[in-house]
C-alpha cells in the first residue's frame, strides 16, 4: 500500500494492555484511522486474538525498560496510550499492594520510559473513581478528587506524575477519566472477553444467554428514582475516537496538557439497563436483590462539557439500546472463539 503524506507523517503510537477490553477498541481505531501502531501487553489479563494480525505484538511488562527502549526505536514510537493496569475496585481493597503496584509503579516506569524514548505524548486511562463518592452529579473535572479505593488512588498518583512529569521535560500528556464503558465493536472485531467481568452490561448480556443463572442487584435503596444505582455508561468505540482526537490535540499543541471526563451526561440505573437488556433480547433476566456493596456511590454521571468544548467529539452511539445489541452481539462471537457456544 502506498502511504498518503498524512499517513507518512503520523508517528507509530505504541498502546500497552491493547490485547485487552479497551485498548483492543484503540488499535483498532487507530488502525482505521490509518495511524501506524504497535502494542505491548502481557496477555495476563489480555487476548492475543484481540490484536489485529499485521499489529506488532510484544509480549511483555511495561516495568521493563529494556524492551520498552526497544520497541520505542524499532517502531519509531511519538505517542504512548496507556490501557495496562488491573481494574477490579473490590481486589484493589483486598490486595492494595498489587494495584499500587501495576498501576502505580509501573506507570512510573512507562513514563519514565517516554522521557529517556523522547516520546513527546502520552495518553492514560484514567477513571471517575478519582472522585470517589462525589456529593454532586453531574461531576465535573473541578469536583474534588477524594478516591475511596486504592484503584482510585493508583490513578490518581499517576495522574499526579504525569502532570510533574510534563512540567520538569518535554512531554504532553492527556488524563481521560473514564465512566462506565460498555459495549463492543459494531463490527464484532471486539468485545469484552475477561472471564468473571464484574461490567453490569458485560454481566447482564452474559445472563441473556444462559451464561449466568441471574444477575445480582446491589441496593435498591439509593435517592435514586428507582433506589438502584445509576452510572453513566459510554460506548467503547465512543471512547475509543476519544482518545485519537485527543492525541491530535496534544500533537496540535505540545506545550498544553489536558484532563477530560469521558462520558455522556446521562445516567441509567440498574433496573434501567436489566430493563433494557430484556427488550432487545426479547427474554426476562432474573434479577436478585443483595446488599449495597461497601463503597458504591449512589450516582456517578459525568458532565461532558470540557470534552466536548475542546475536541470535535461526537458520539456514535450514545443509546443504551445500540450498546447493549453490540455487546450481545460480541457475546454471541466470543462462544464462537471459544468454542462454548
Amino acid at each position: 500500500m502506498v502511504e498518503t503524506a498524512s499517513q507518512a507523517a503520523k508517528p507509530c503510537v505504541l498502546v500497552t494492555g491493547g490485547a485487552g477490553y479497551i485498548g483492543s477498541h484503540a488499535v483498532l481505531a487507530l488502525k482505521d484511522a490509518g495511524w501506524p501502531v504497535a502494542v505491548i501487553d502481557n496477555l495476563s489479563t489480555g487476548f492475543r486474538f484481540a490484536v489485529p494480525d499485521d499489529v506488532p505484538l510484544y509480549e511483555g511488562d511495561i516495568e521493563d525498560g529494556d524492551l520498552l527502549a526497544r520497541i520505542v526505536a524499532e517502531q519509531g514510537v511519538g505517542a504512548i496510550m496507556h490501557f495496562a493496569g488491573s481494574i477490579v475496585v473490590p481486589e484493589s481493597v483486598s490486595d492494595p499492594l498489587k494495584y499500587y503496584h501495576n498501576n502505580t509503579v509501573k506507570s512510573r516506569a512507562l513514563i519514565a520510559a517516554a522521557v529517556k524514548g523522547h516520546v513527546p505524548h502520552f495518553i492514560f486511562s484514567s477513571t471517575a473513581a478519582t472522585y470517589g463518592m462525589p456529593e454532586v452529579s453531574p461531576v465535573t473535572e473541578e469536583t474534588p478528587r477524594i478516591p475511596i479505593n486504592p484503584y482510585g488512588w493508583s490513578k490518581l498518583m499517576t495522574e499526579q506524575m504525569l502532570a510533574d512529569t510534563a512540567n520538569a521535560h518535554p512531554i504532553n500528556y492527556c488524563a481521560l477519566r473514564y465512566f462506565n464503558v460498555a459495549g463492543a465493536d459494531p463490527r464484532a472485531r471486539s468485545g469484552q472477553s475477561t472471564a468473571g467481568a464484574t461490567h453490569l452490561i458485560k454481566v447482564a448480556v452474559e445472563a441473556a444467554l444462559g451464561k449466568r443463572d441471574f444477575v445480582s442487584v446491589y441496593g435498591t435503596d439509593y435517592d435514586t428514582p428507582d433506589g438502584t444505582g445509576v452510572r453513566d455508561y459510554i460506548h467503547v468505540s465512543d471512547l475509543a475516537a476519544a482518545h485519537l482526537l485527543a492525541l491530535e490535540a496534544l500533537i496540535a499543541q505540545p506545550q498544553r496538557s489536558l484532563t477530560m471526563n469521558c462520558g455522556y451526561g446521562r445516567g441509567f440505573s440498574v433496573m434501567e439497563v436489566l430493563d433494557a437488556v430484556d427488550r432487545v433480547t426479547n427474554m426476562t433476566i432474573e434479577r436478585r436483590i443483595e446488599p449495597r456493596r461497601a463503597g458504591d456511590a449512589g450516582s456517578l454521571v459525568s458532565d461532558p462539557a470540557r470534552i466536548r468544548a475542546t475536541l470535535p467529539w461526537q458520539s456514535q452511539y450514545a443509546d443504551l439500546d445500540t450498546i447493549i445489541g453490540h455487546a450481545l452481539a460480541w457475546e454471541r462471537k466470543l462462544s464462537e472463539i471459544r468454542g462454548d457456544g
